[in-house]
């Protein structure tokens, strides 16, 4: 009876360390895939058309404009709620220091407490559109037949 009880507690010991070291390496490997990044001096390489630009509206009526305004001013309730200080994109000099290749990693991996747009809801034909949209607020215009 104790060989038994012996064998099984080997047994029992084997599998608990097993399932921990399995455990221990699942926990260890990256849940998602890193956001795909553009270097600072990135060019945007998309040219907008009317078609591009109405599906940036979109996106950014859906995932931007509730904390940075629908006209980009950054004056929302929302950011207000969140102690938020945005930027007012419809001046020009709001957005002057930052290249395009800036925004495109900051929309994607996110930045303090705004989440990123994932690949996955957005392309990065789509995320190019999105800057191009966001830099014509500073303009009065955001379509593709203003430019």
């Amino acid at each position: 009876m104790r060989l038994f009880l012996l064998v099984l507690a080997l047994i029992l010991f084997a599998f608990t360390l097993t399932s921990a070291t399995g455990r221990a390496q699942q926990d260890a490997a990256p849940t998602s895939t890193p956001a795909p990044t553009a270097s600072a001096a990135a060019k945007n390489p998309v040219k907008p058309t009317a078609d591009s630009q109405a599906r940036a509206k979109n996106l950014f009526e859906i995932d931007c404009a509730m904390c940075h305004g629908s006209s980009g001013d950054g004056k929302t309730d929302l950011a207000k709620d969140m102690q938020l200080t945005m930027l007012d994109w419809t001046d020009p000099k709001a957005l002057a220091g930052k290249s395009d290749g800036d925004l495109f990693n900051i929309i994607r991996n996110g930045n303090n407490k705004m989440p990123p747009e994932v690949e996955g809801r957005a392309k990065d034909n789509e995320v190019w559109n999105l800057i191009i949209y966001i830099r014509a607020m500073s303009k009065g215009q955001t379509d593709a037949e203003a430019k």
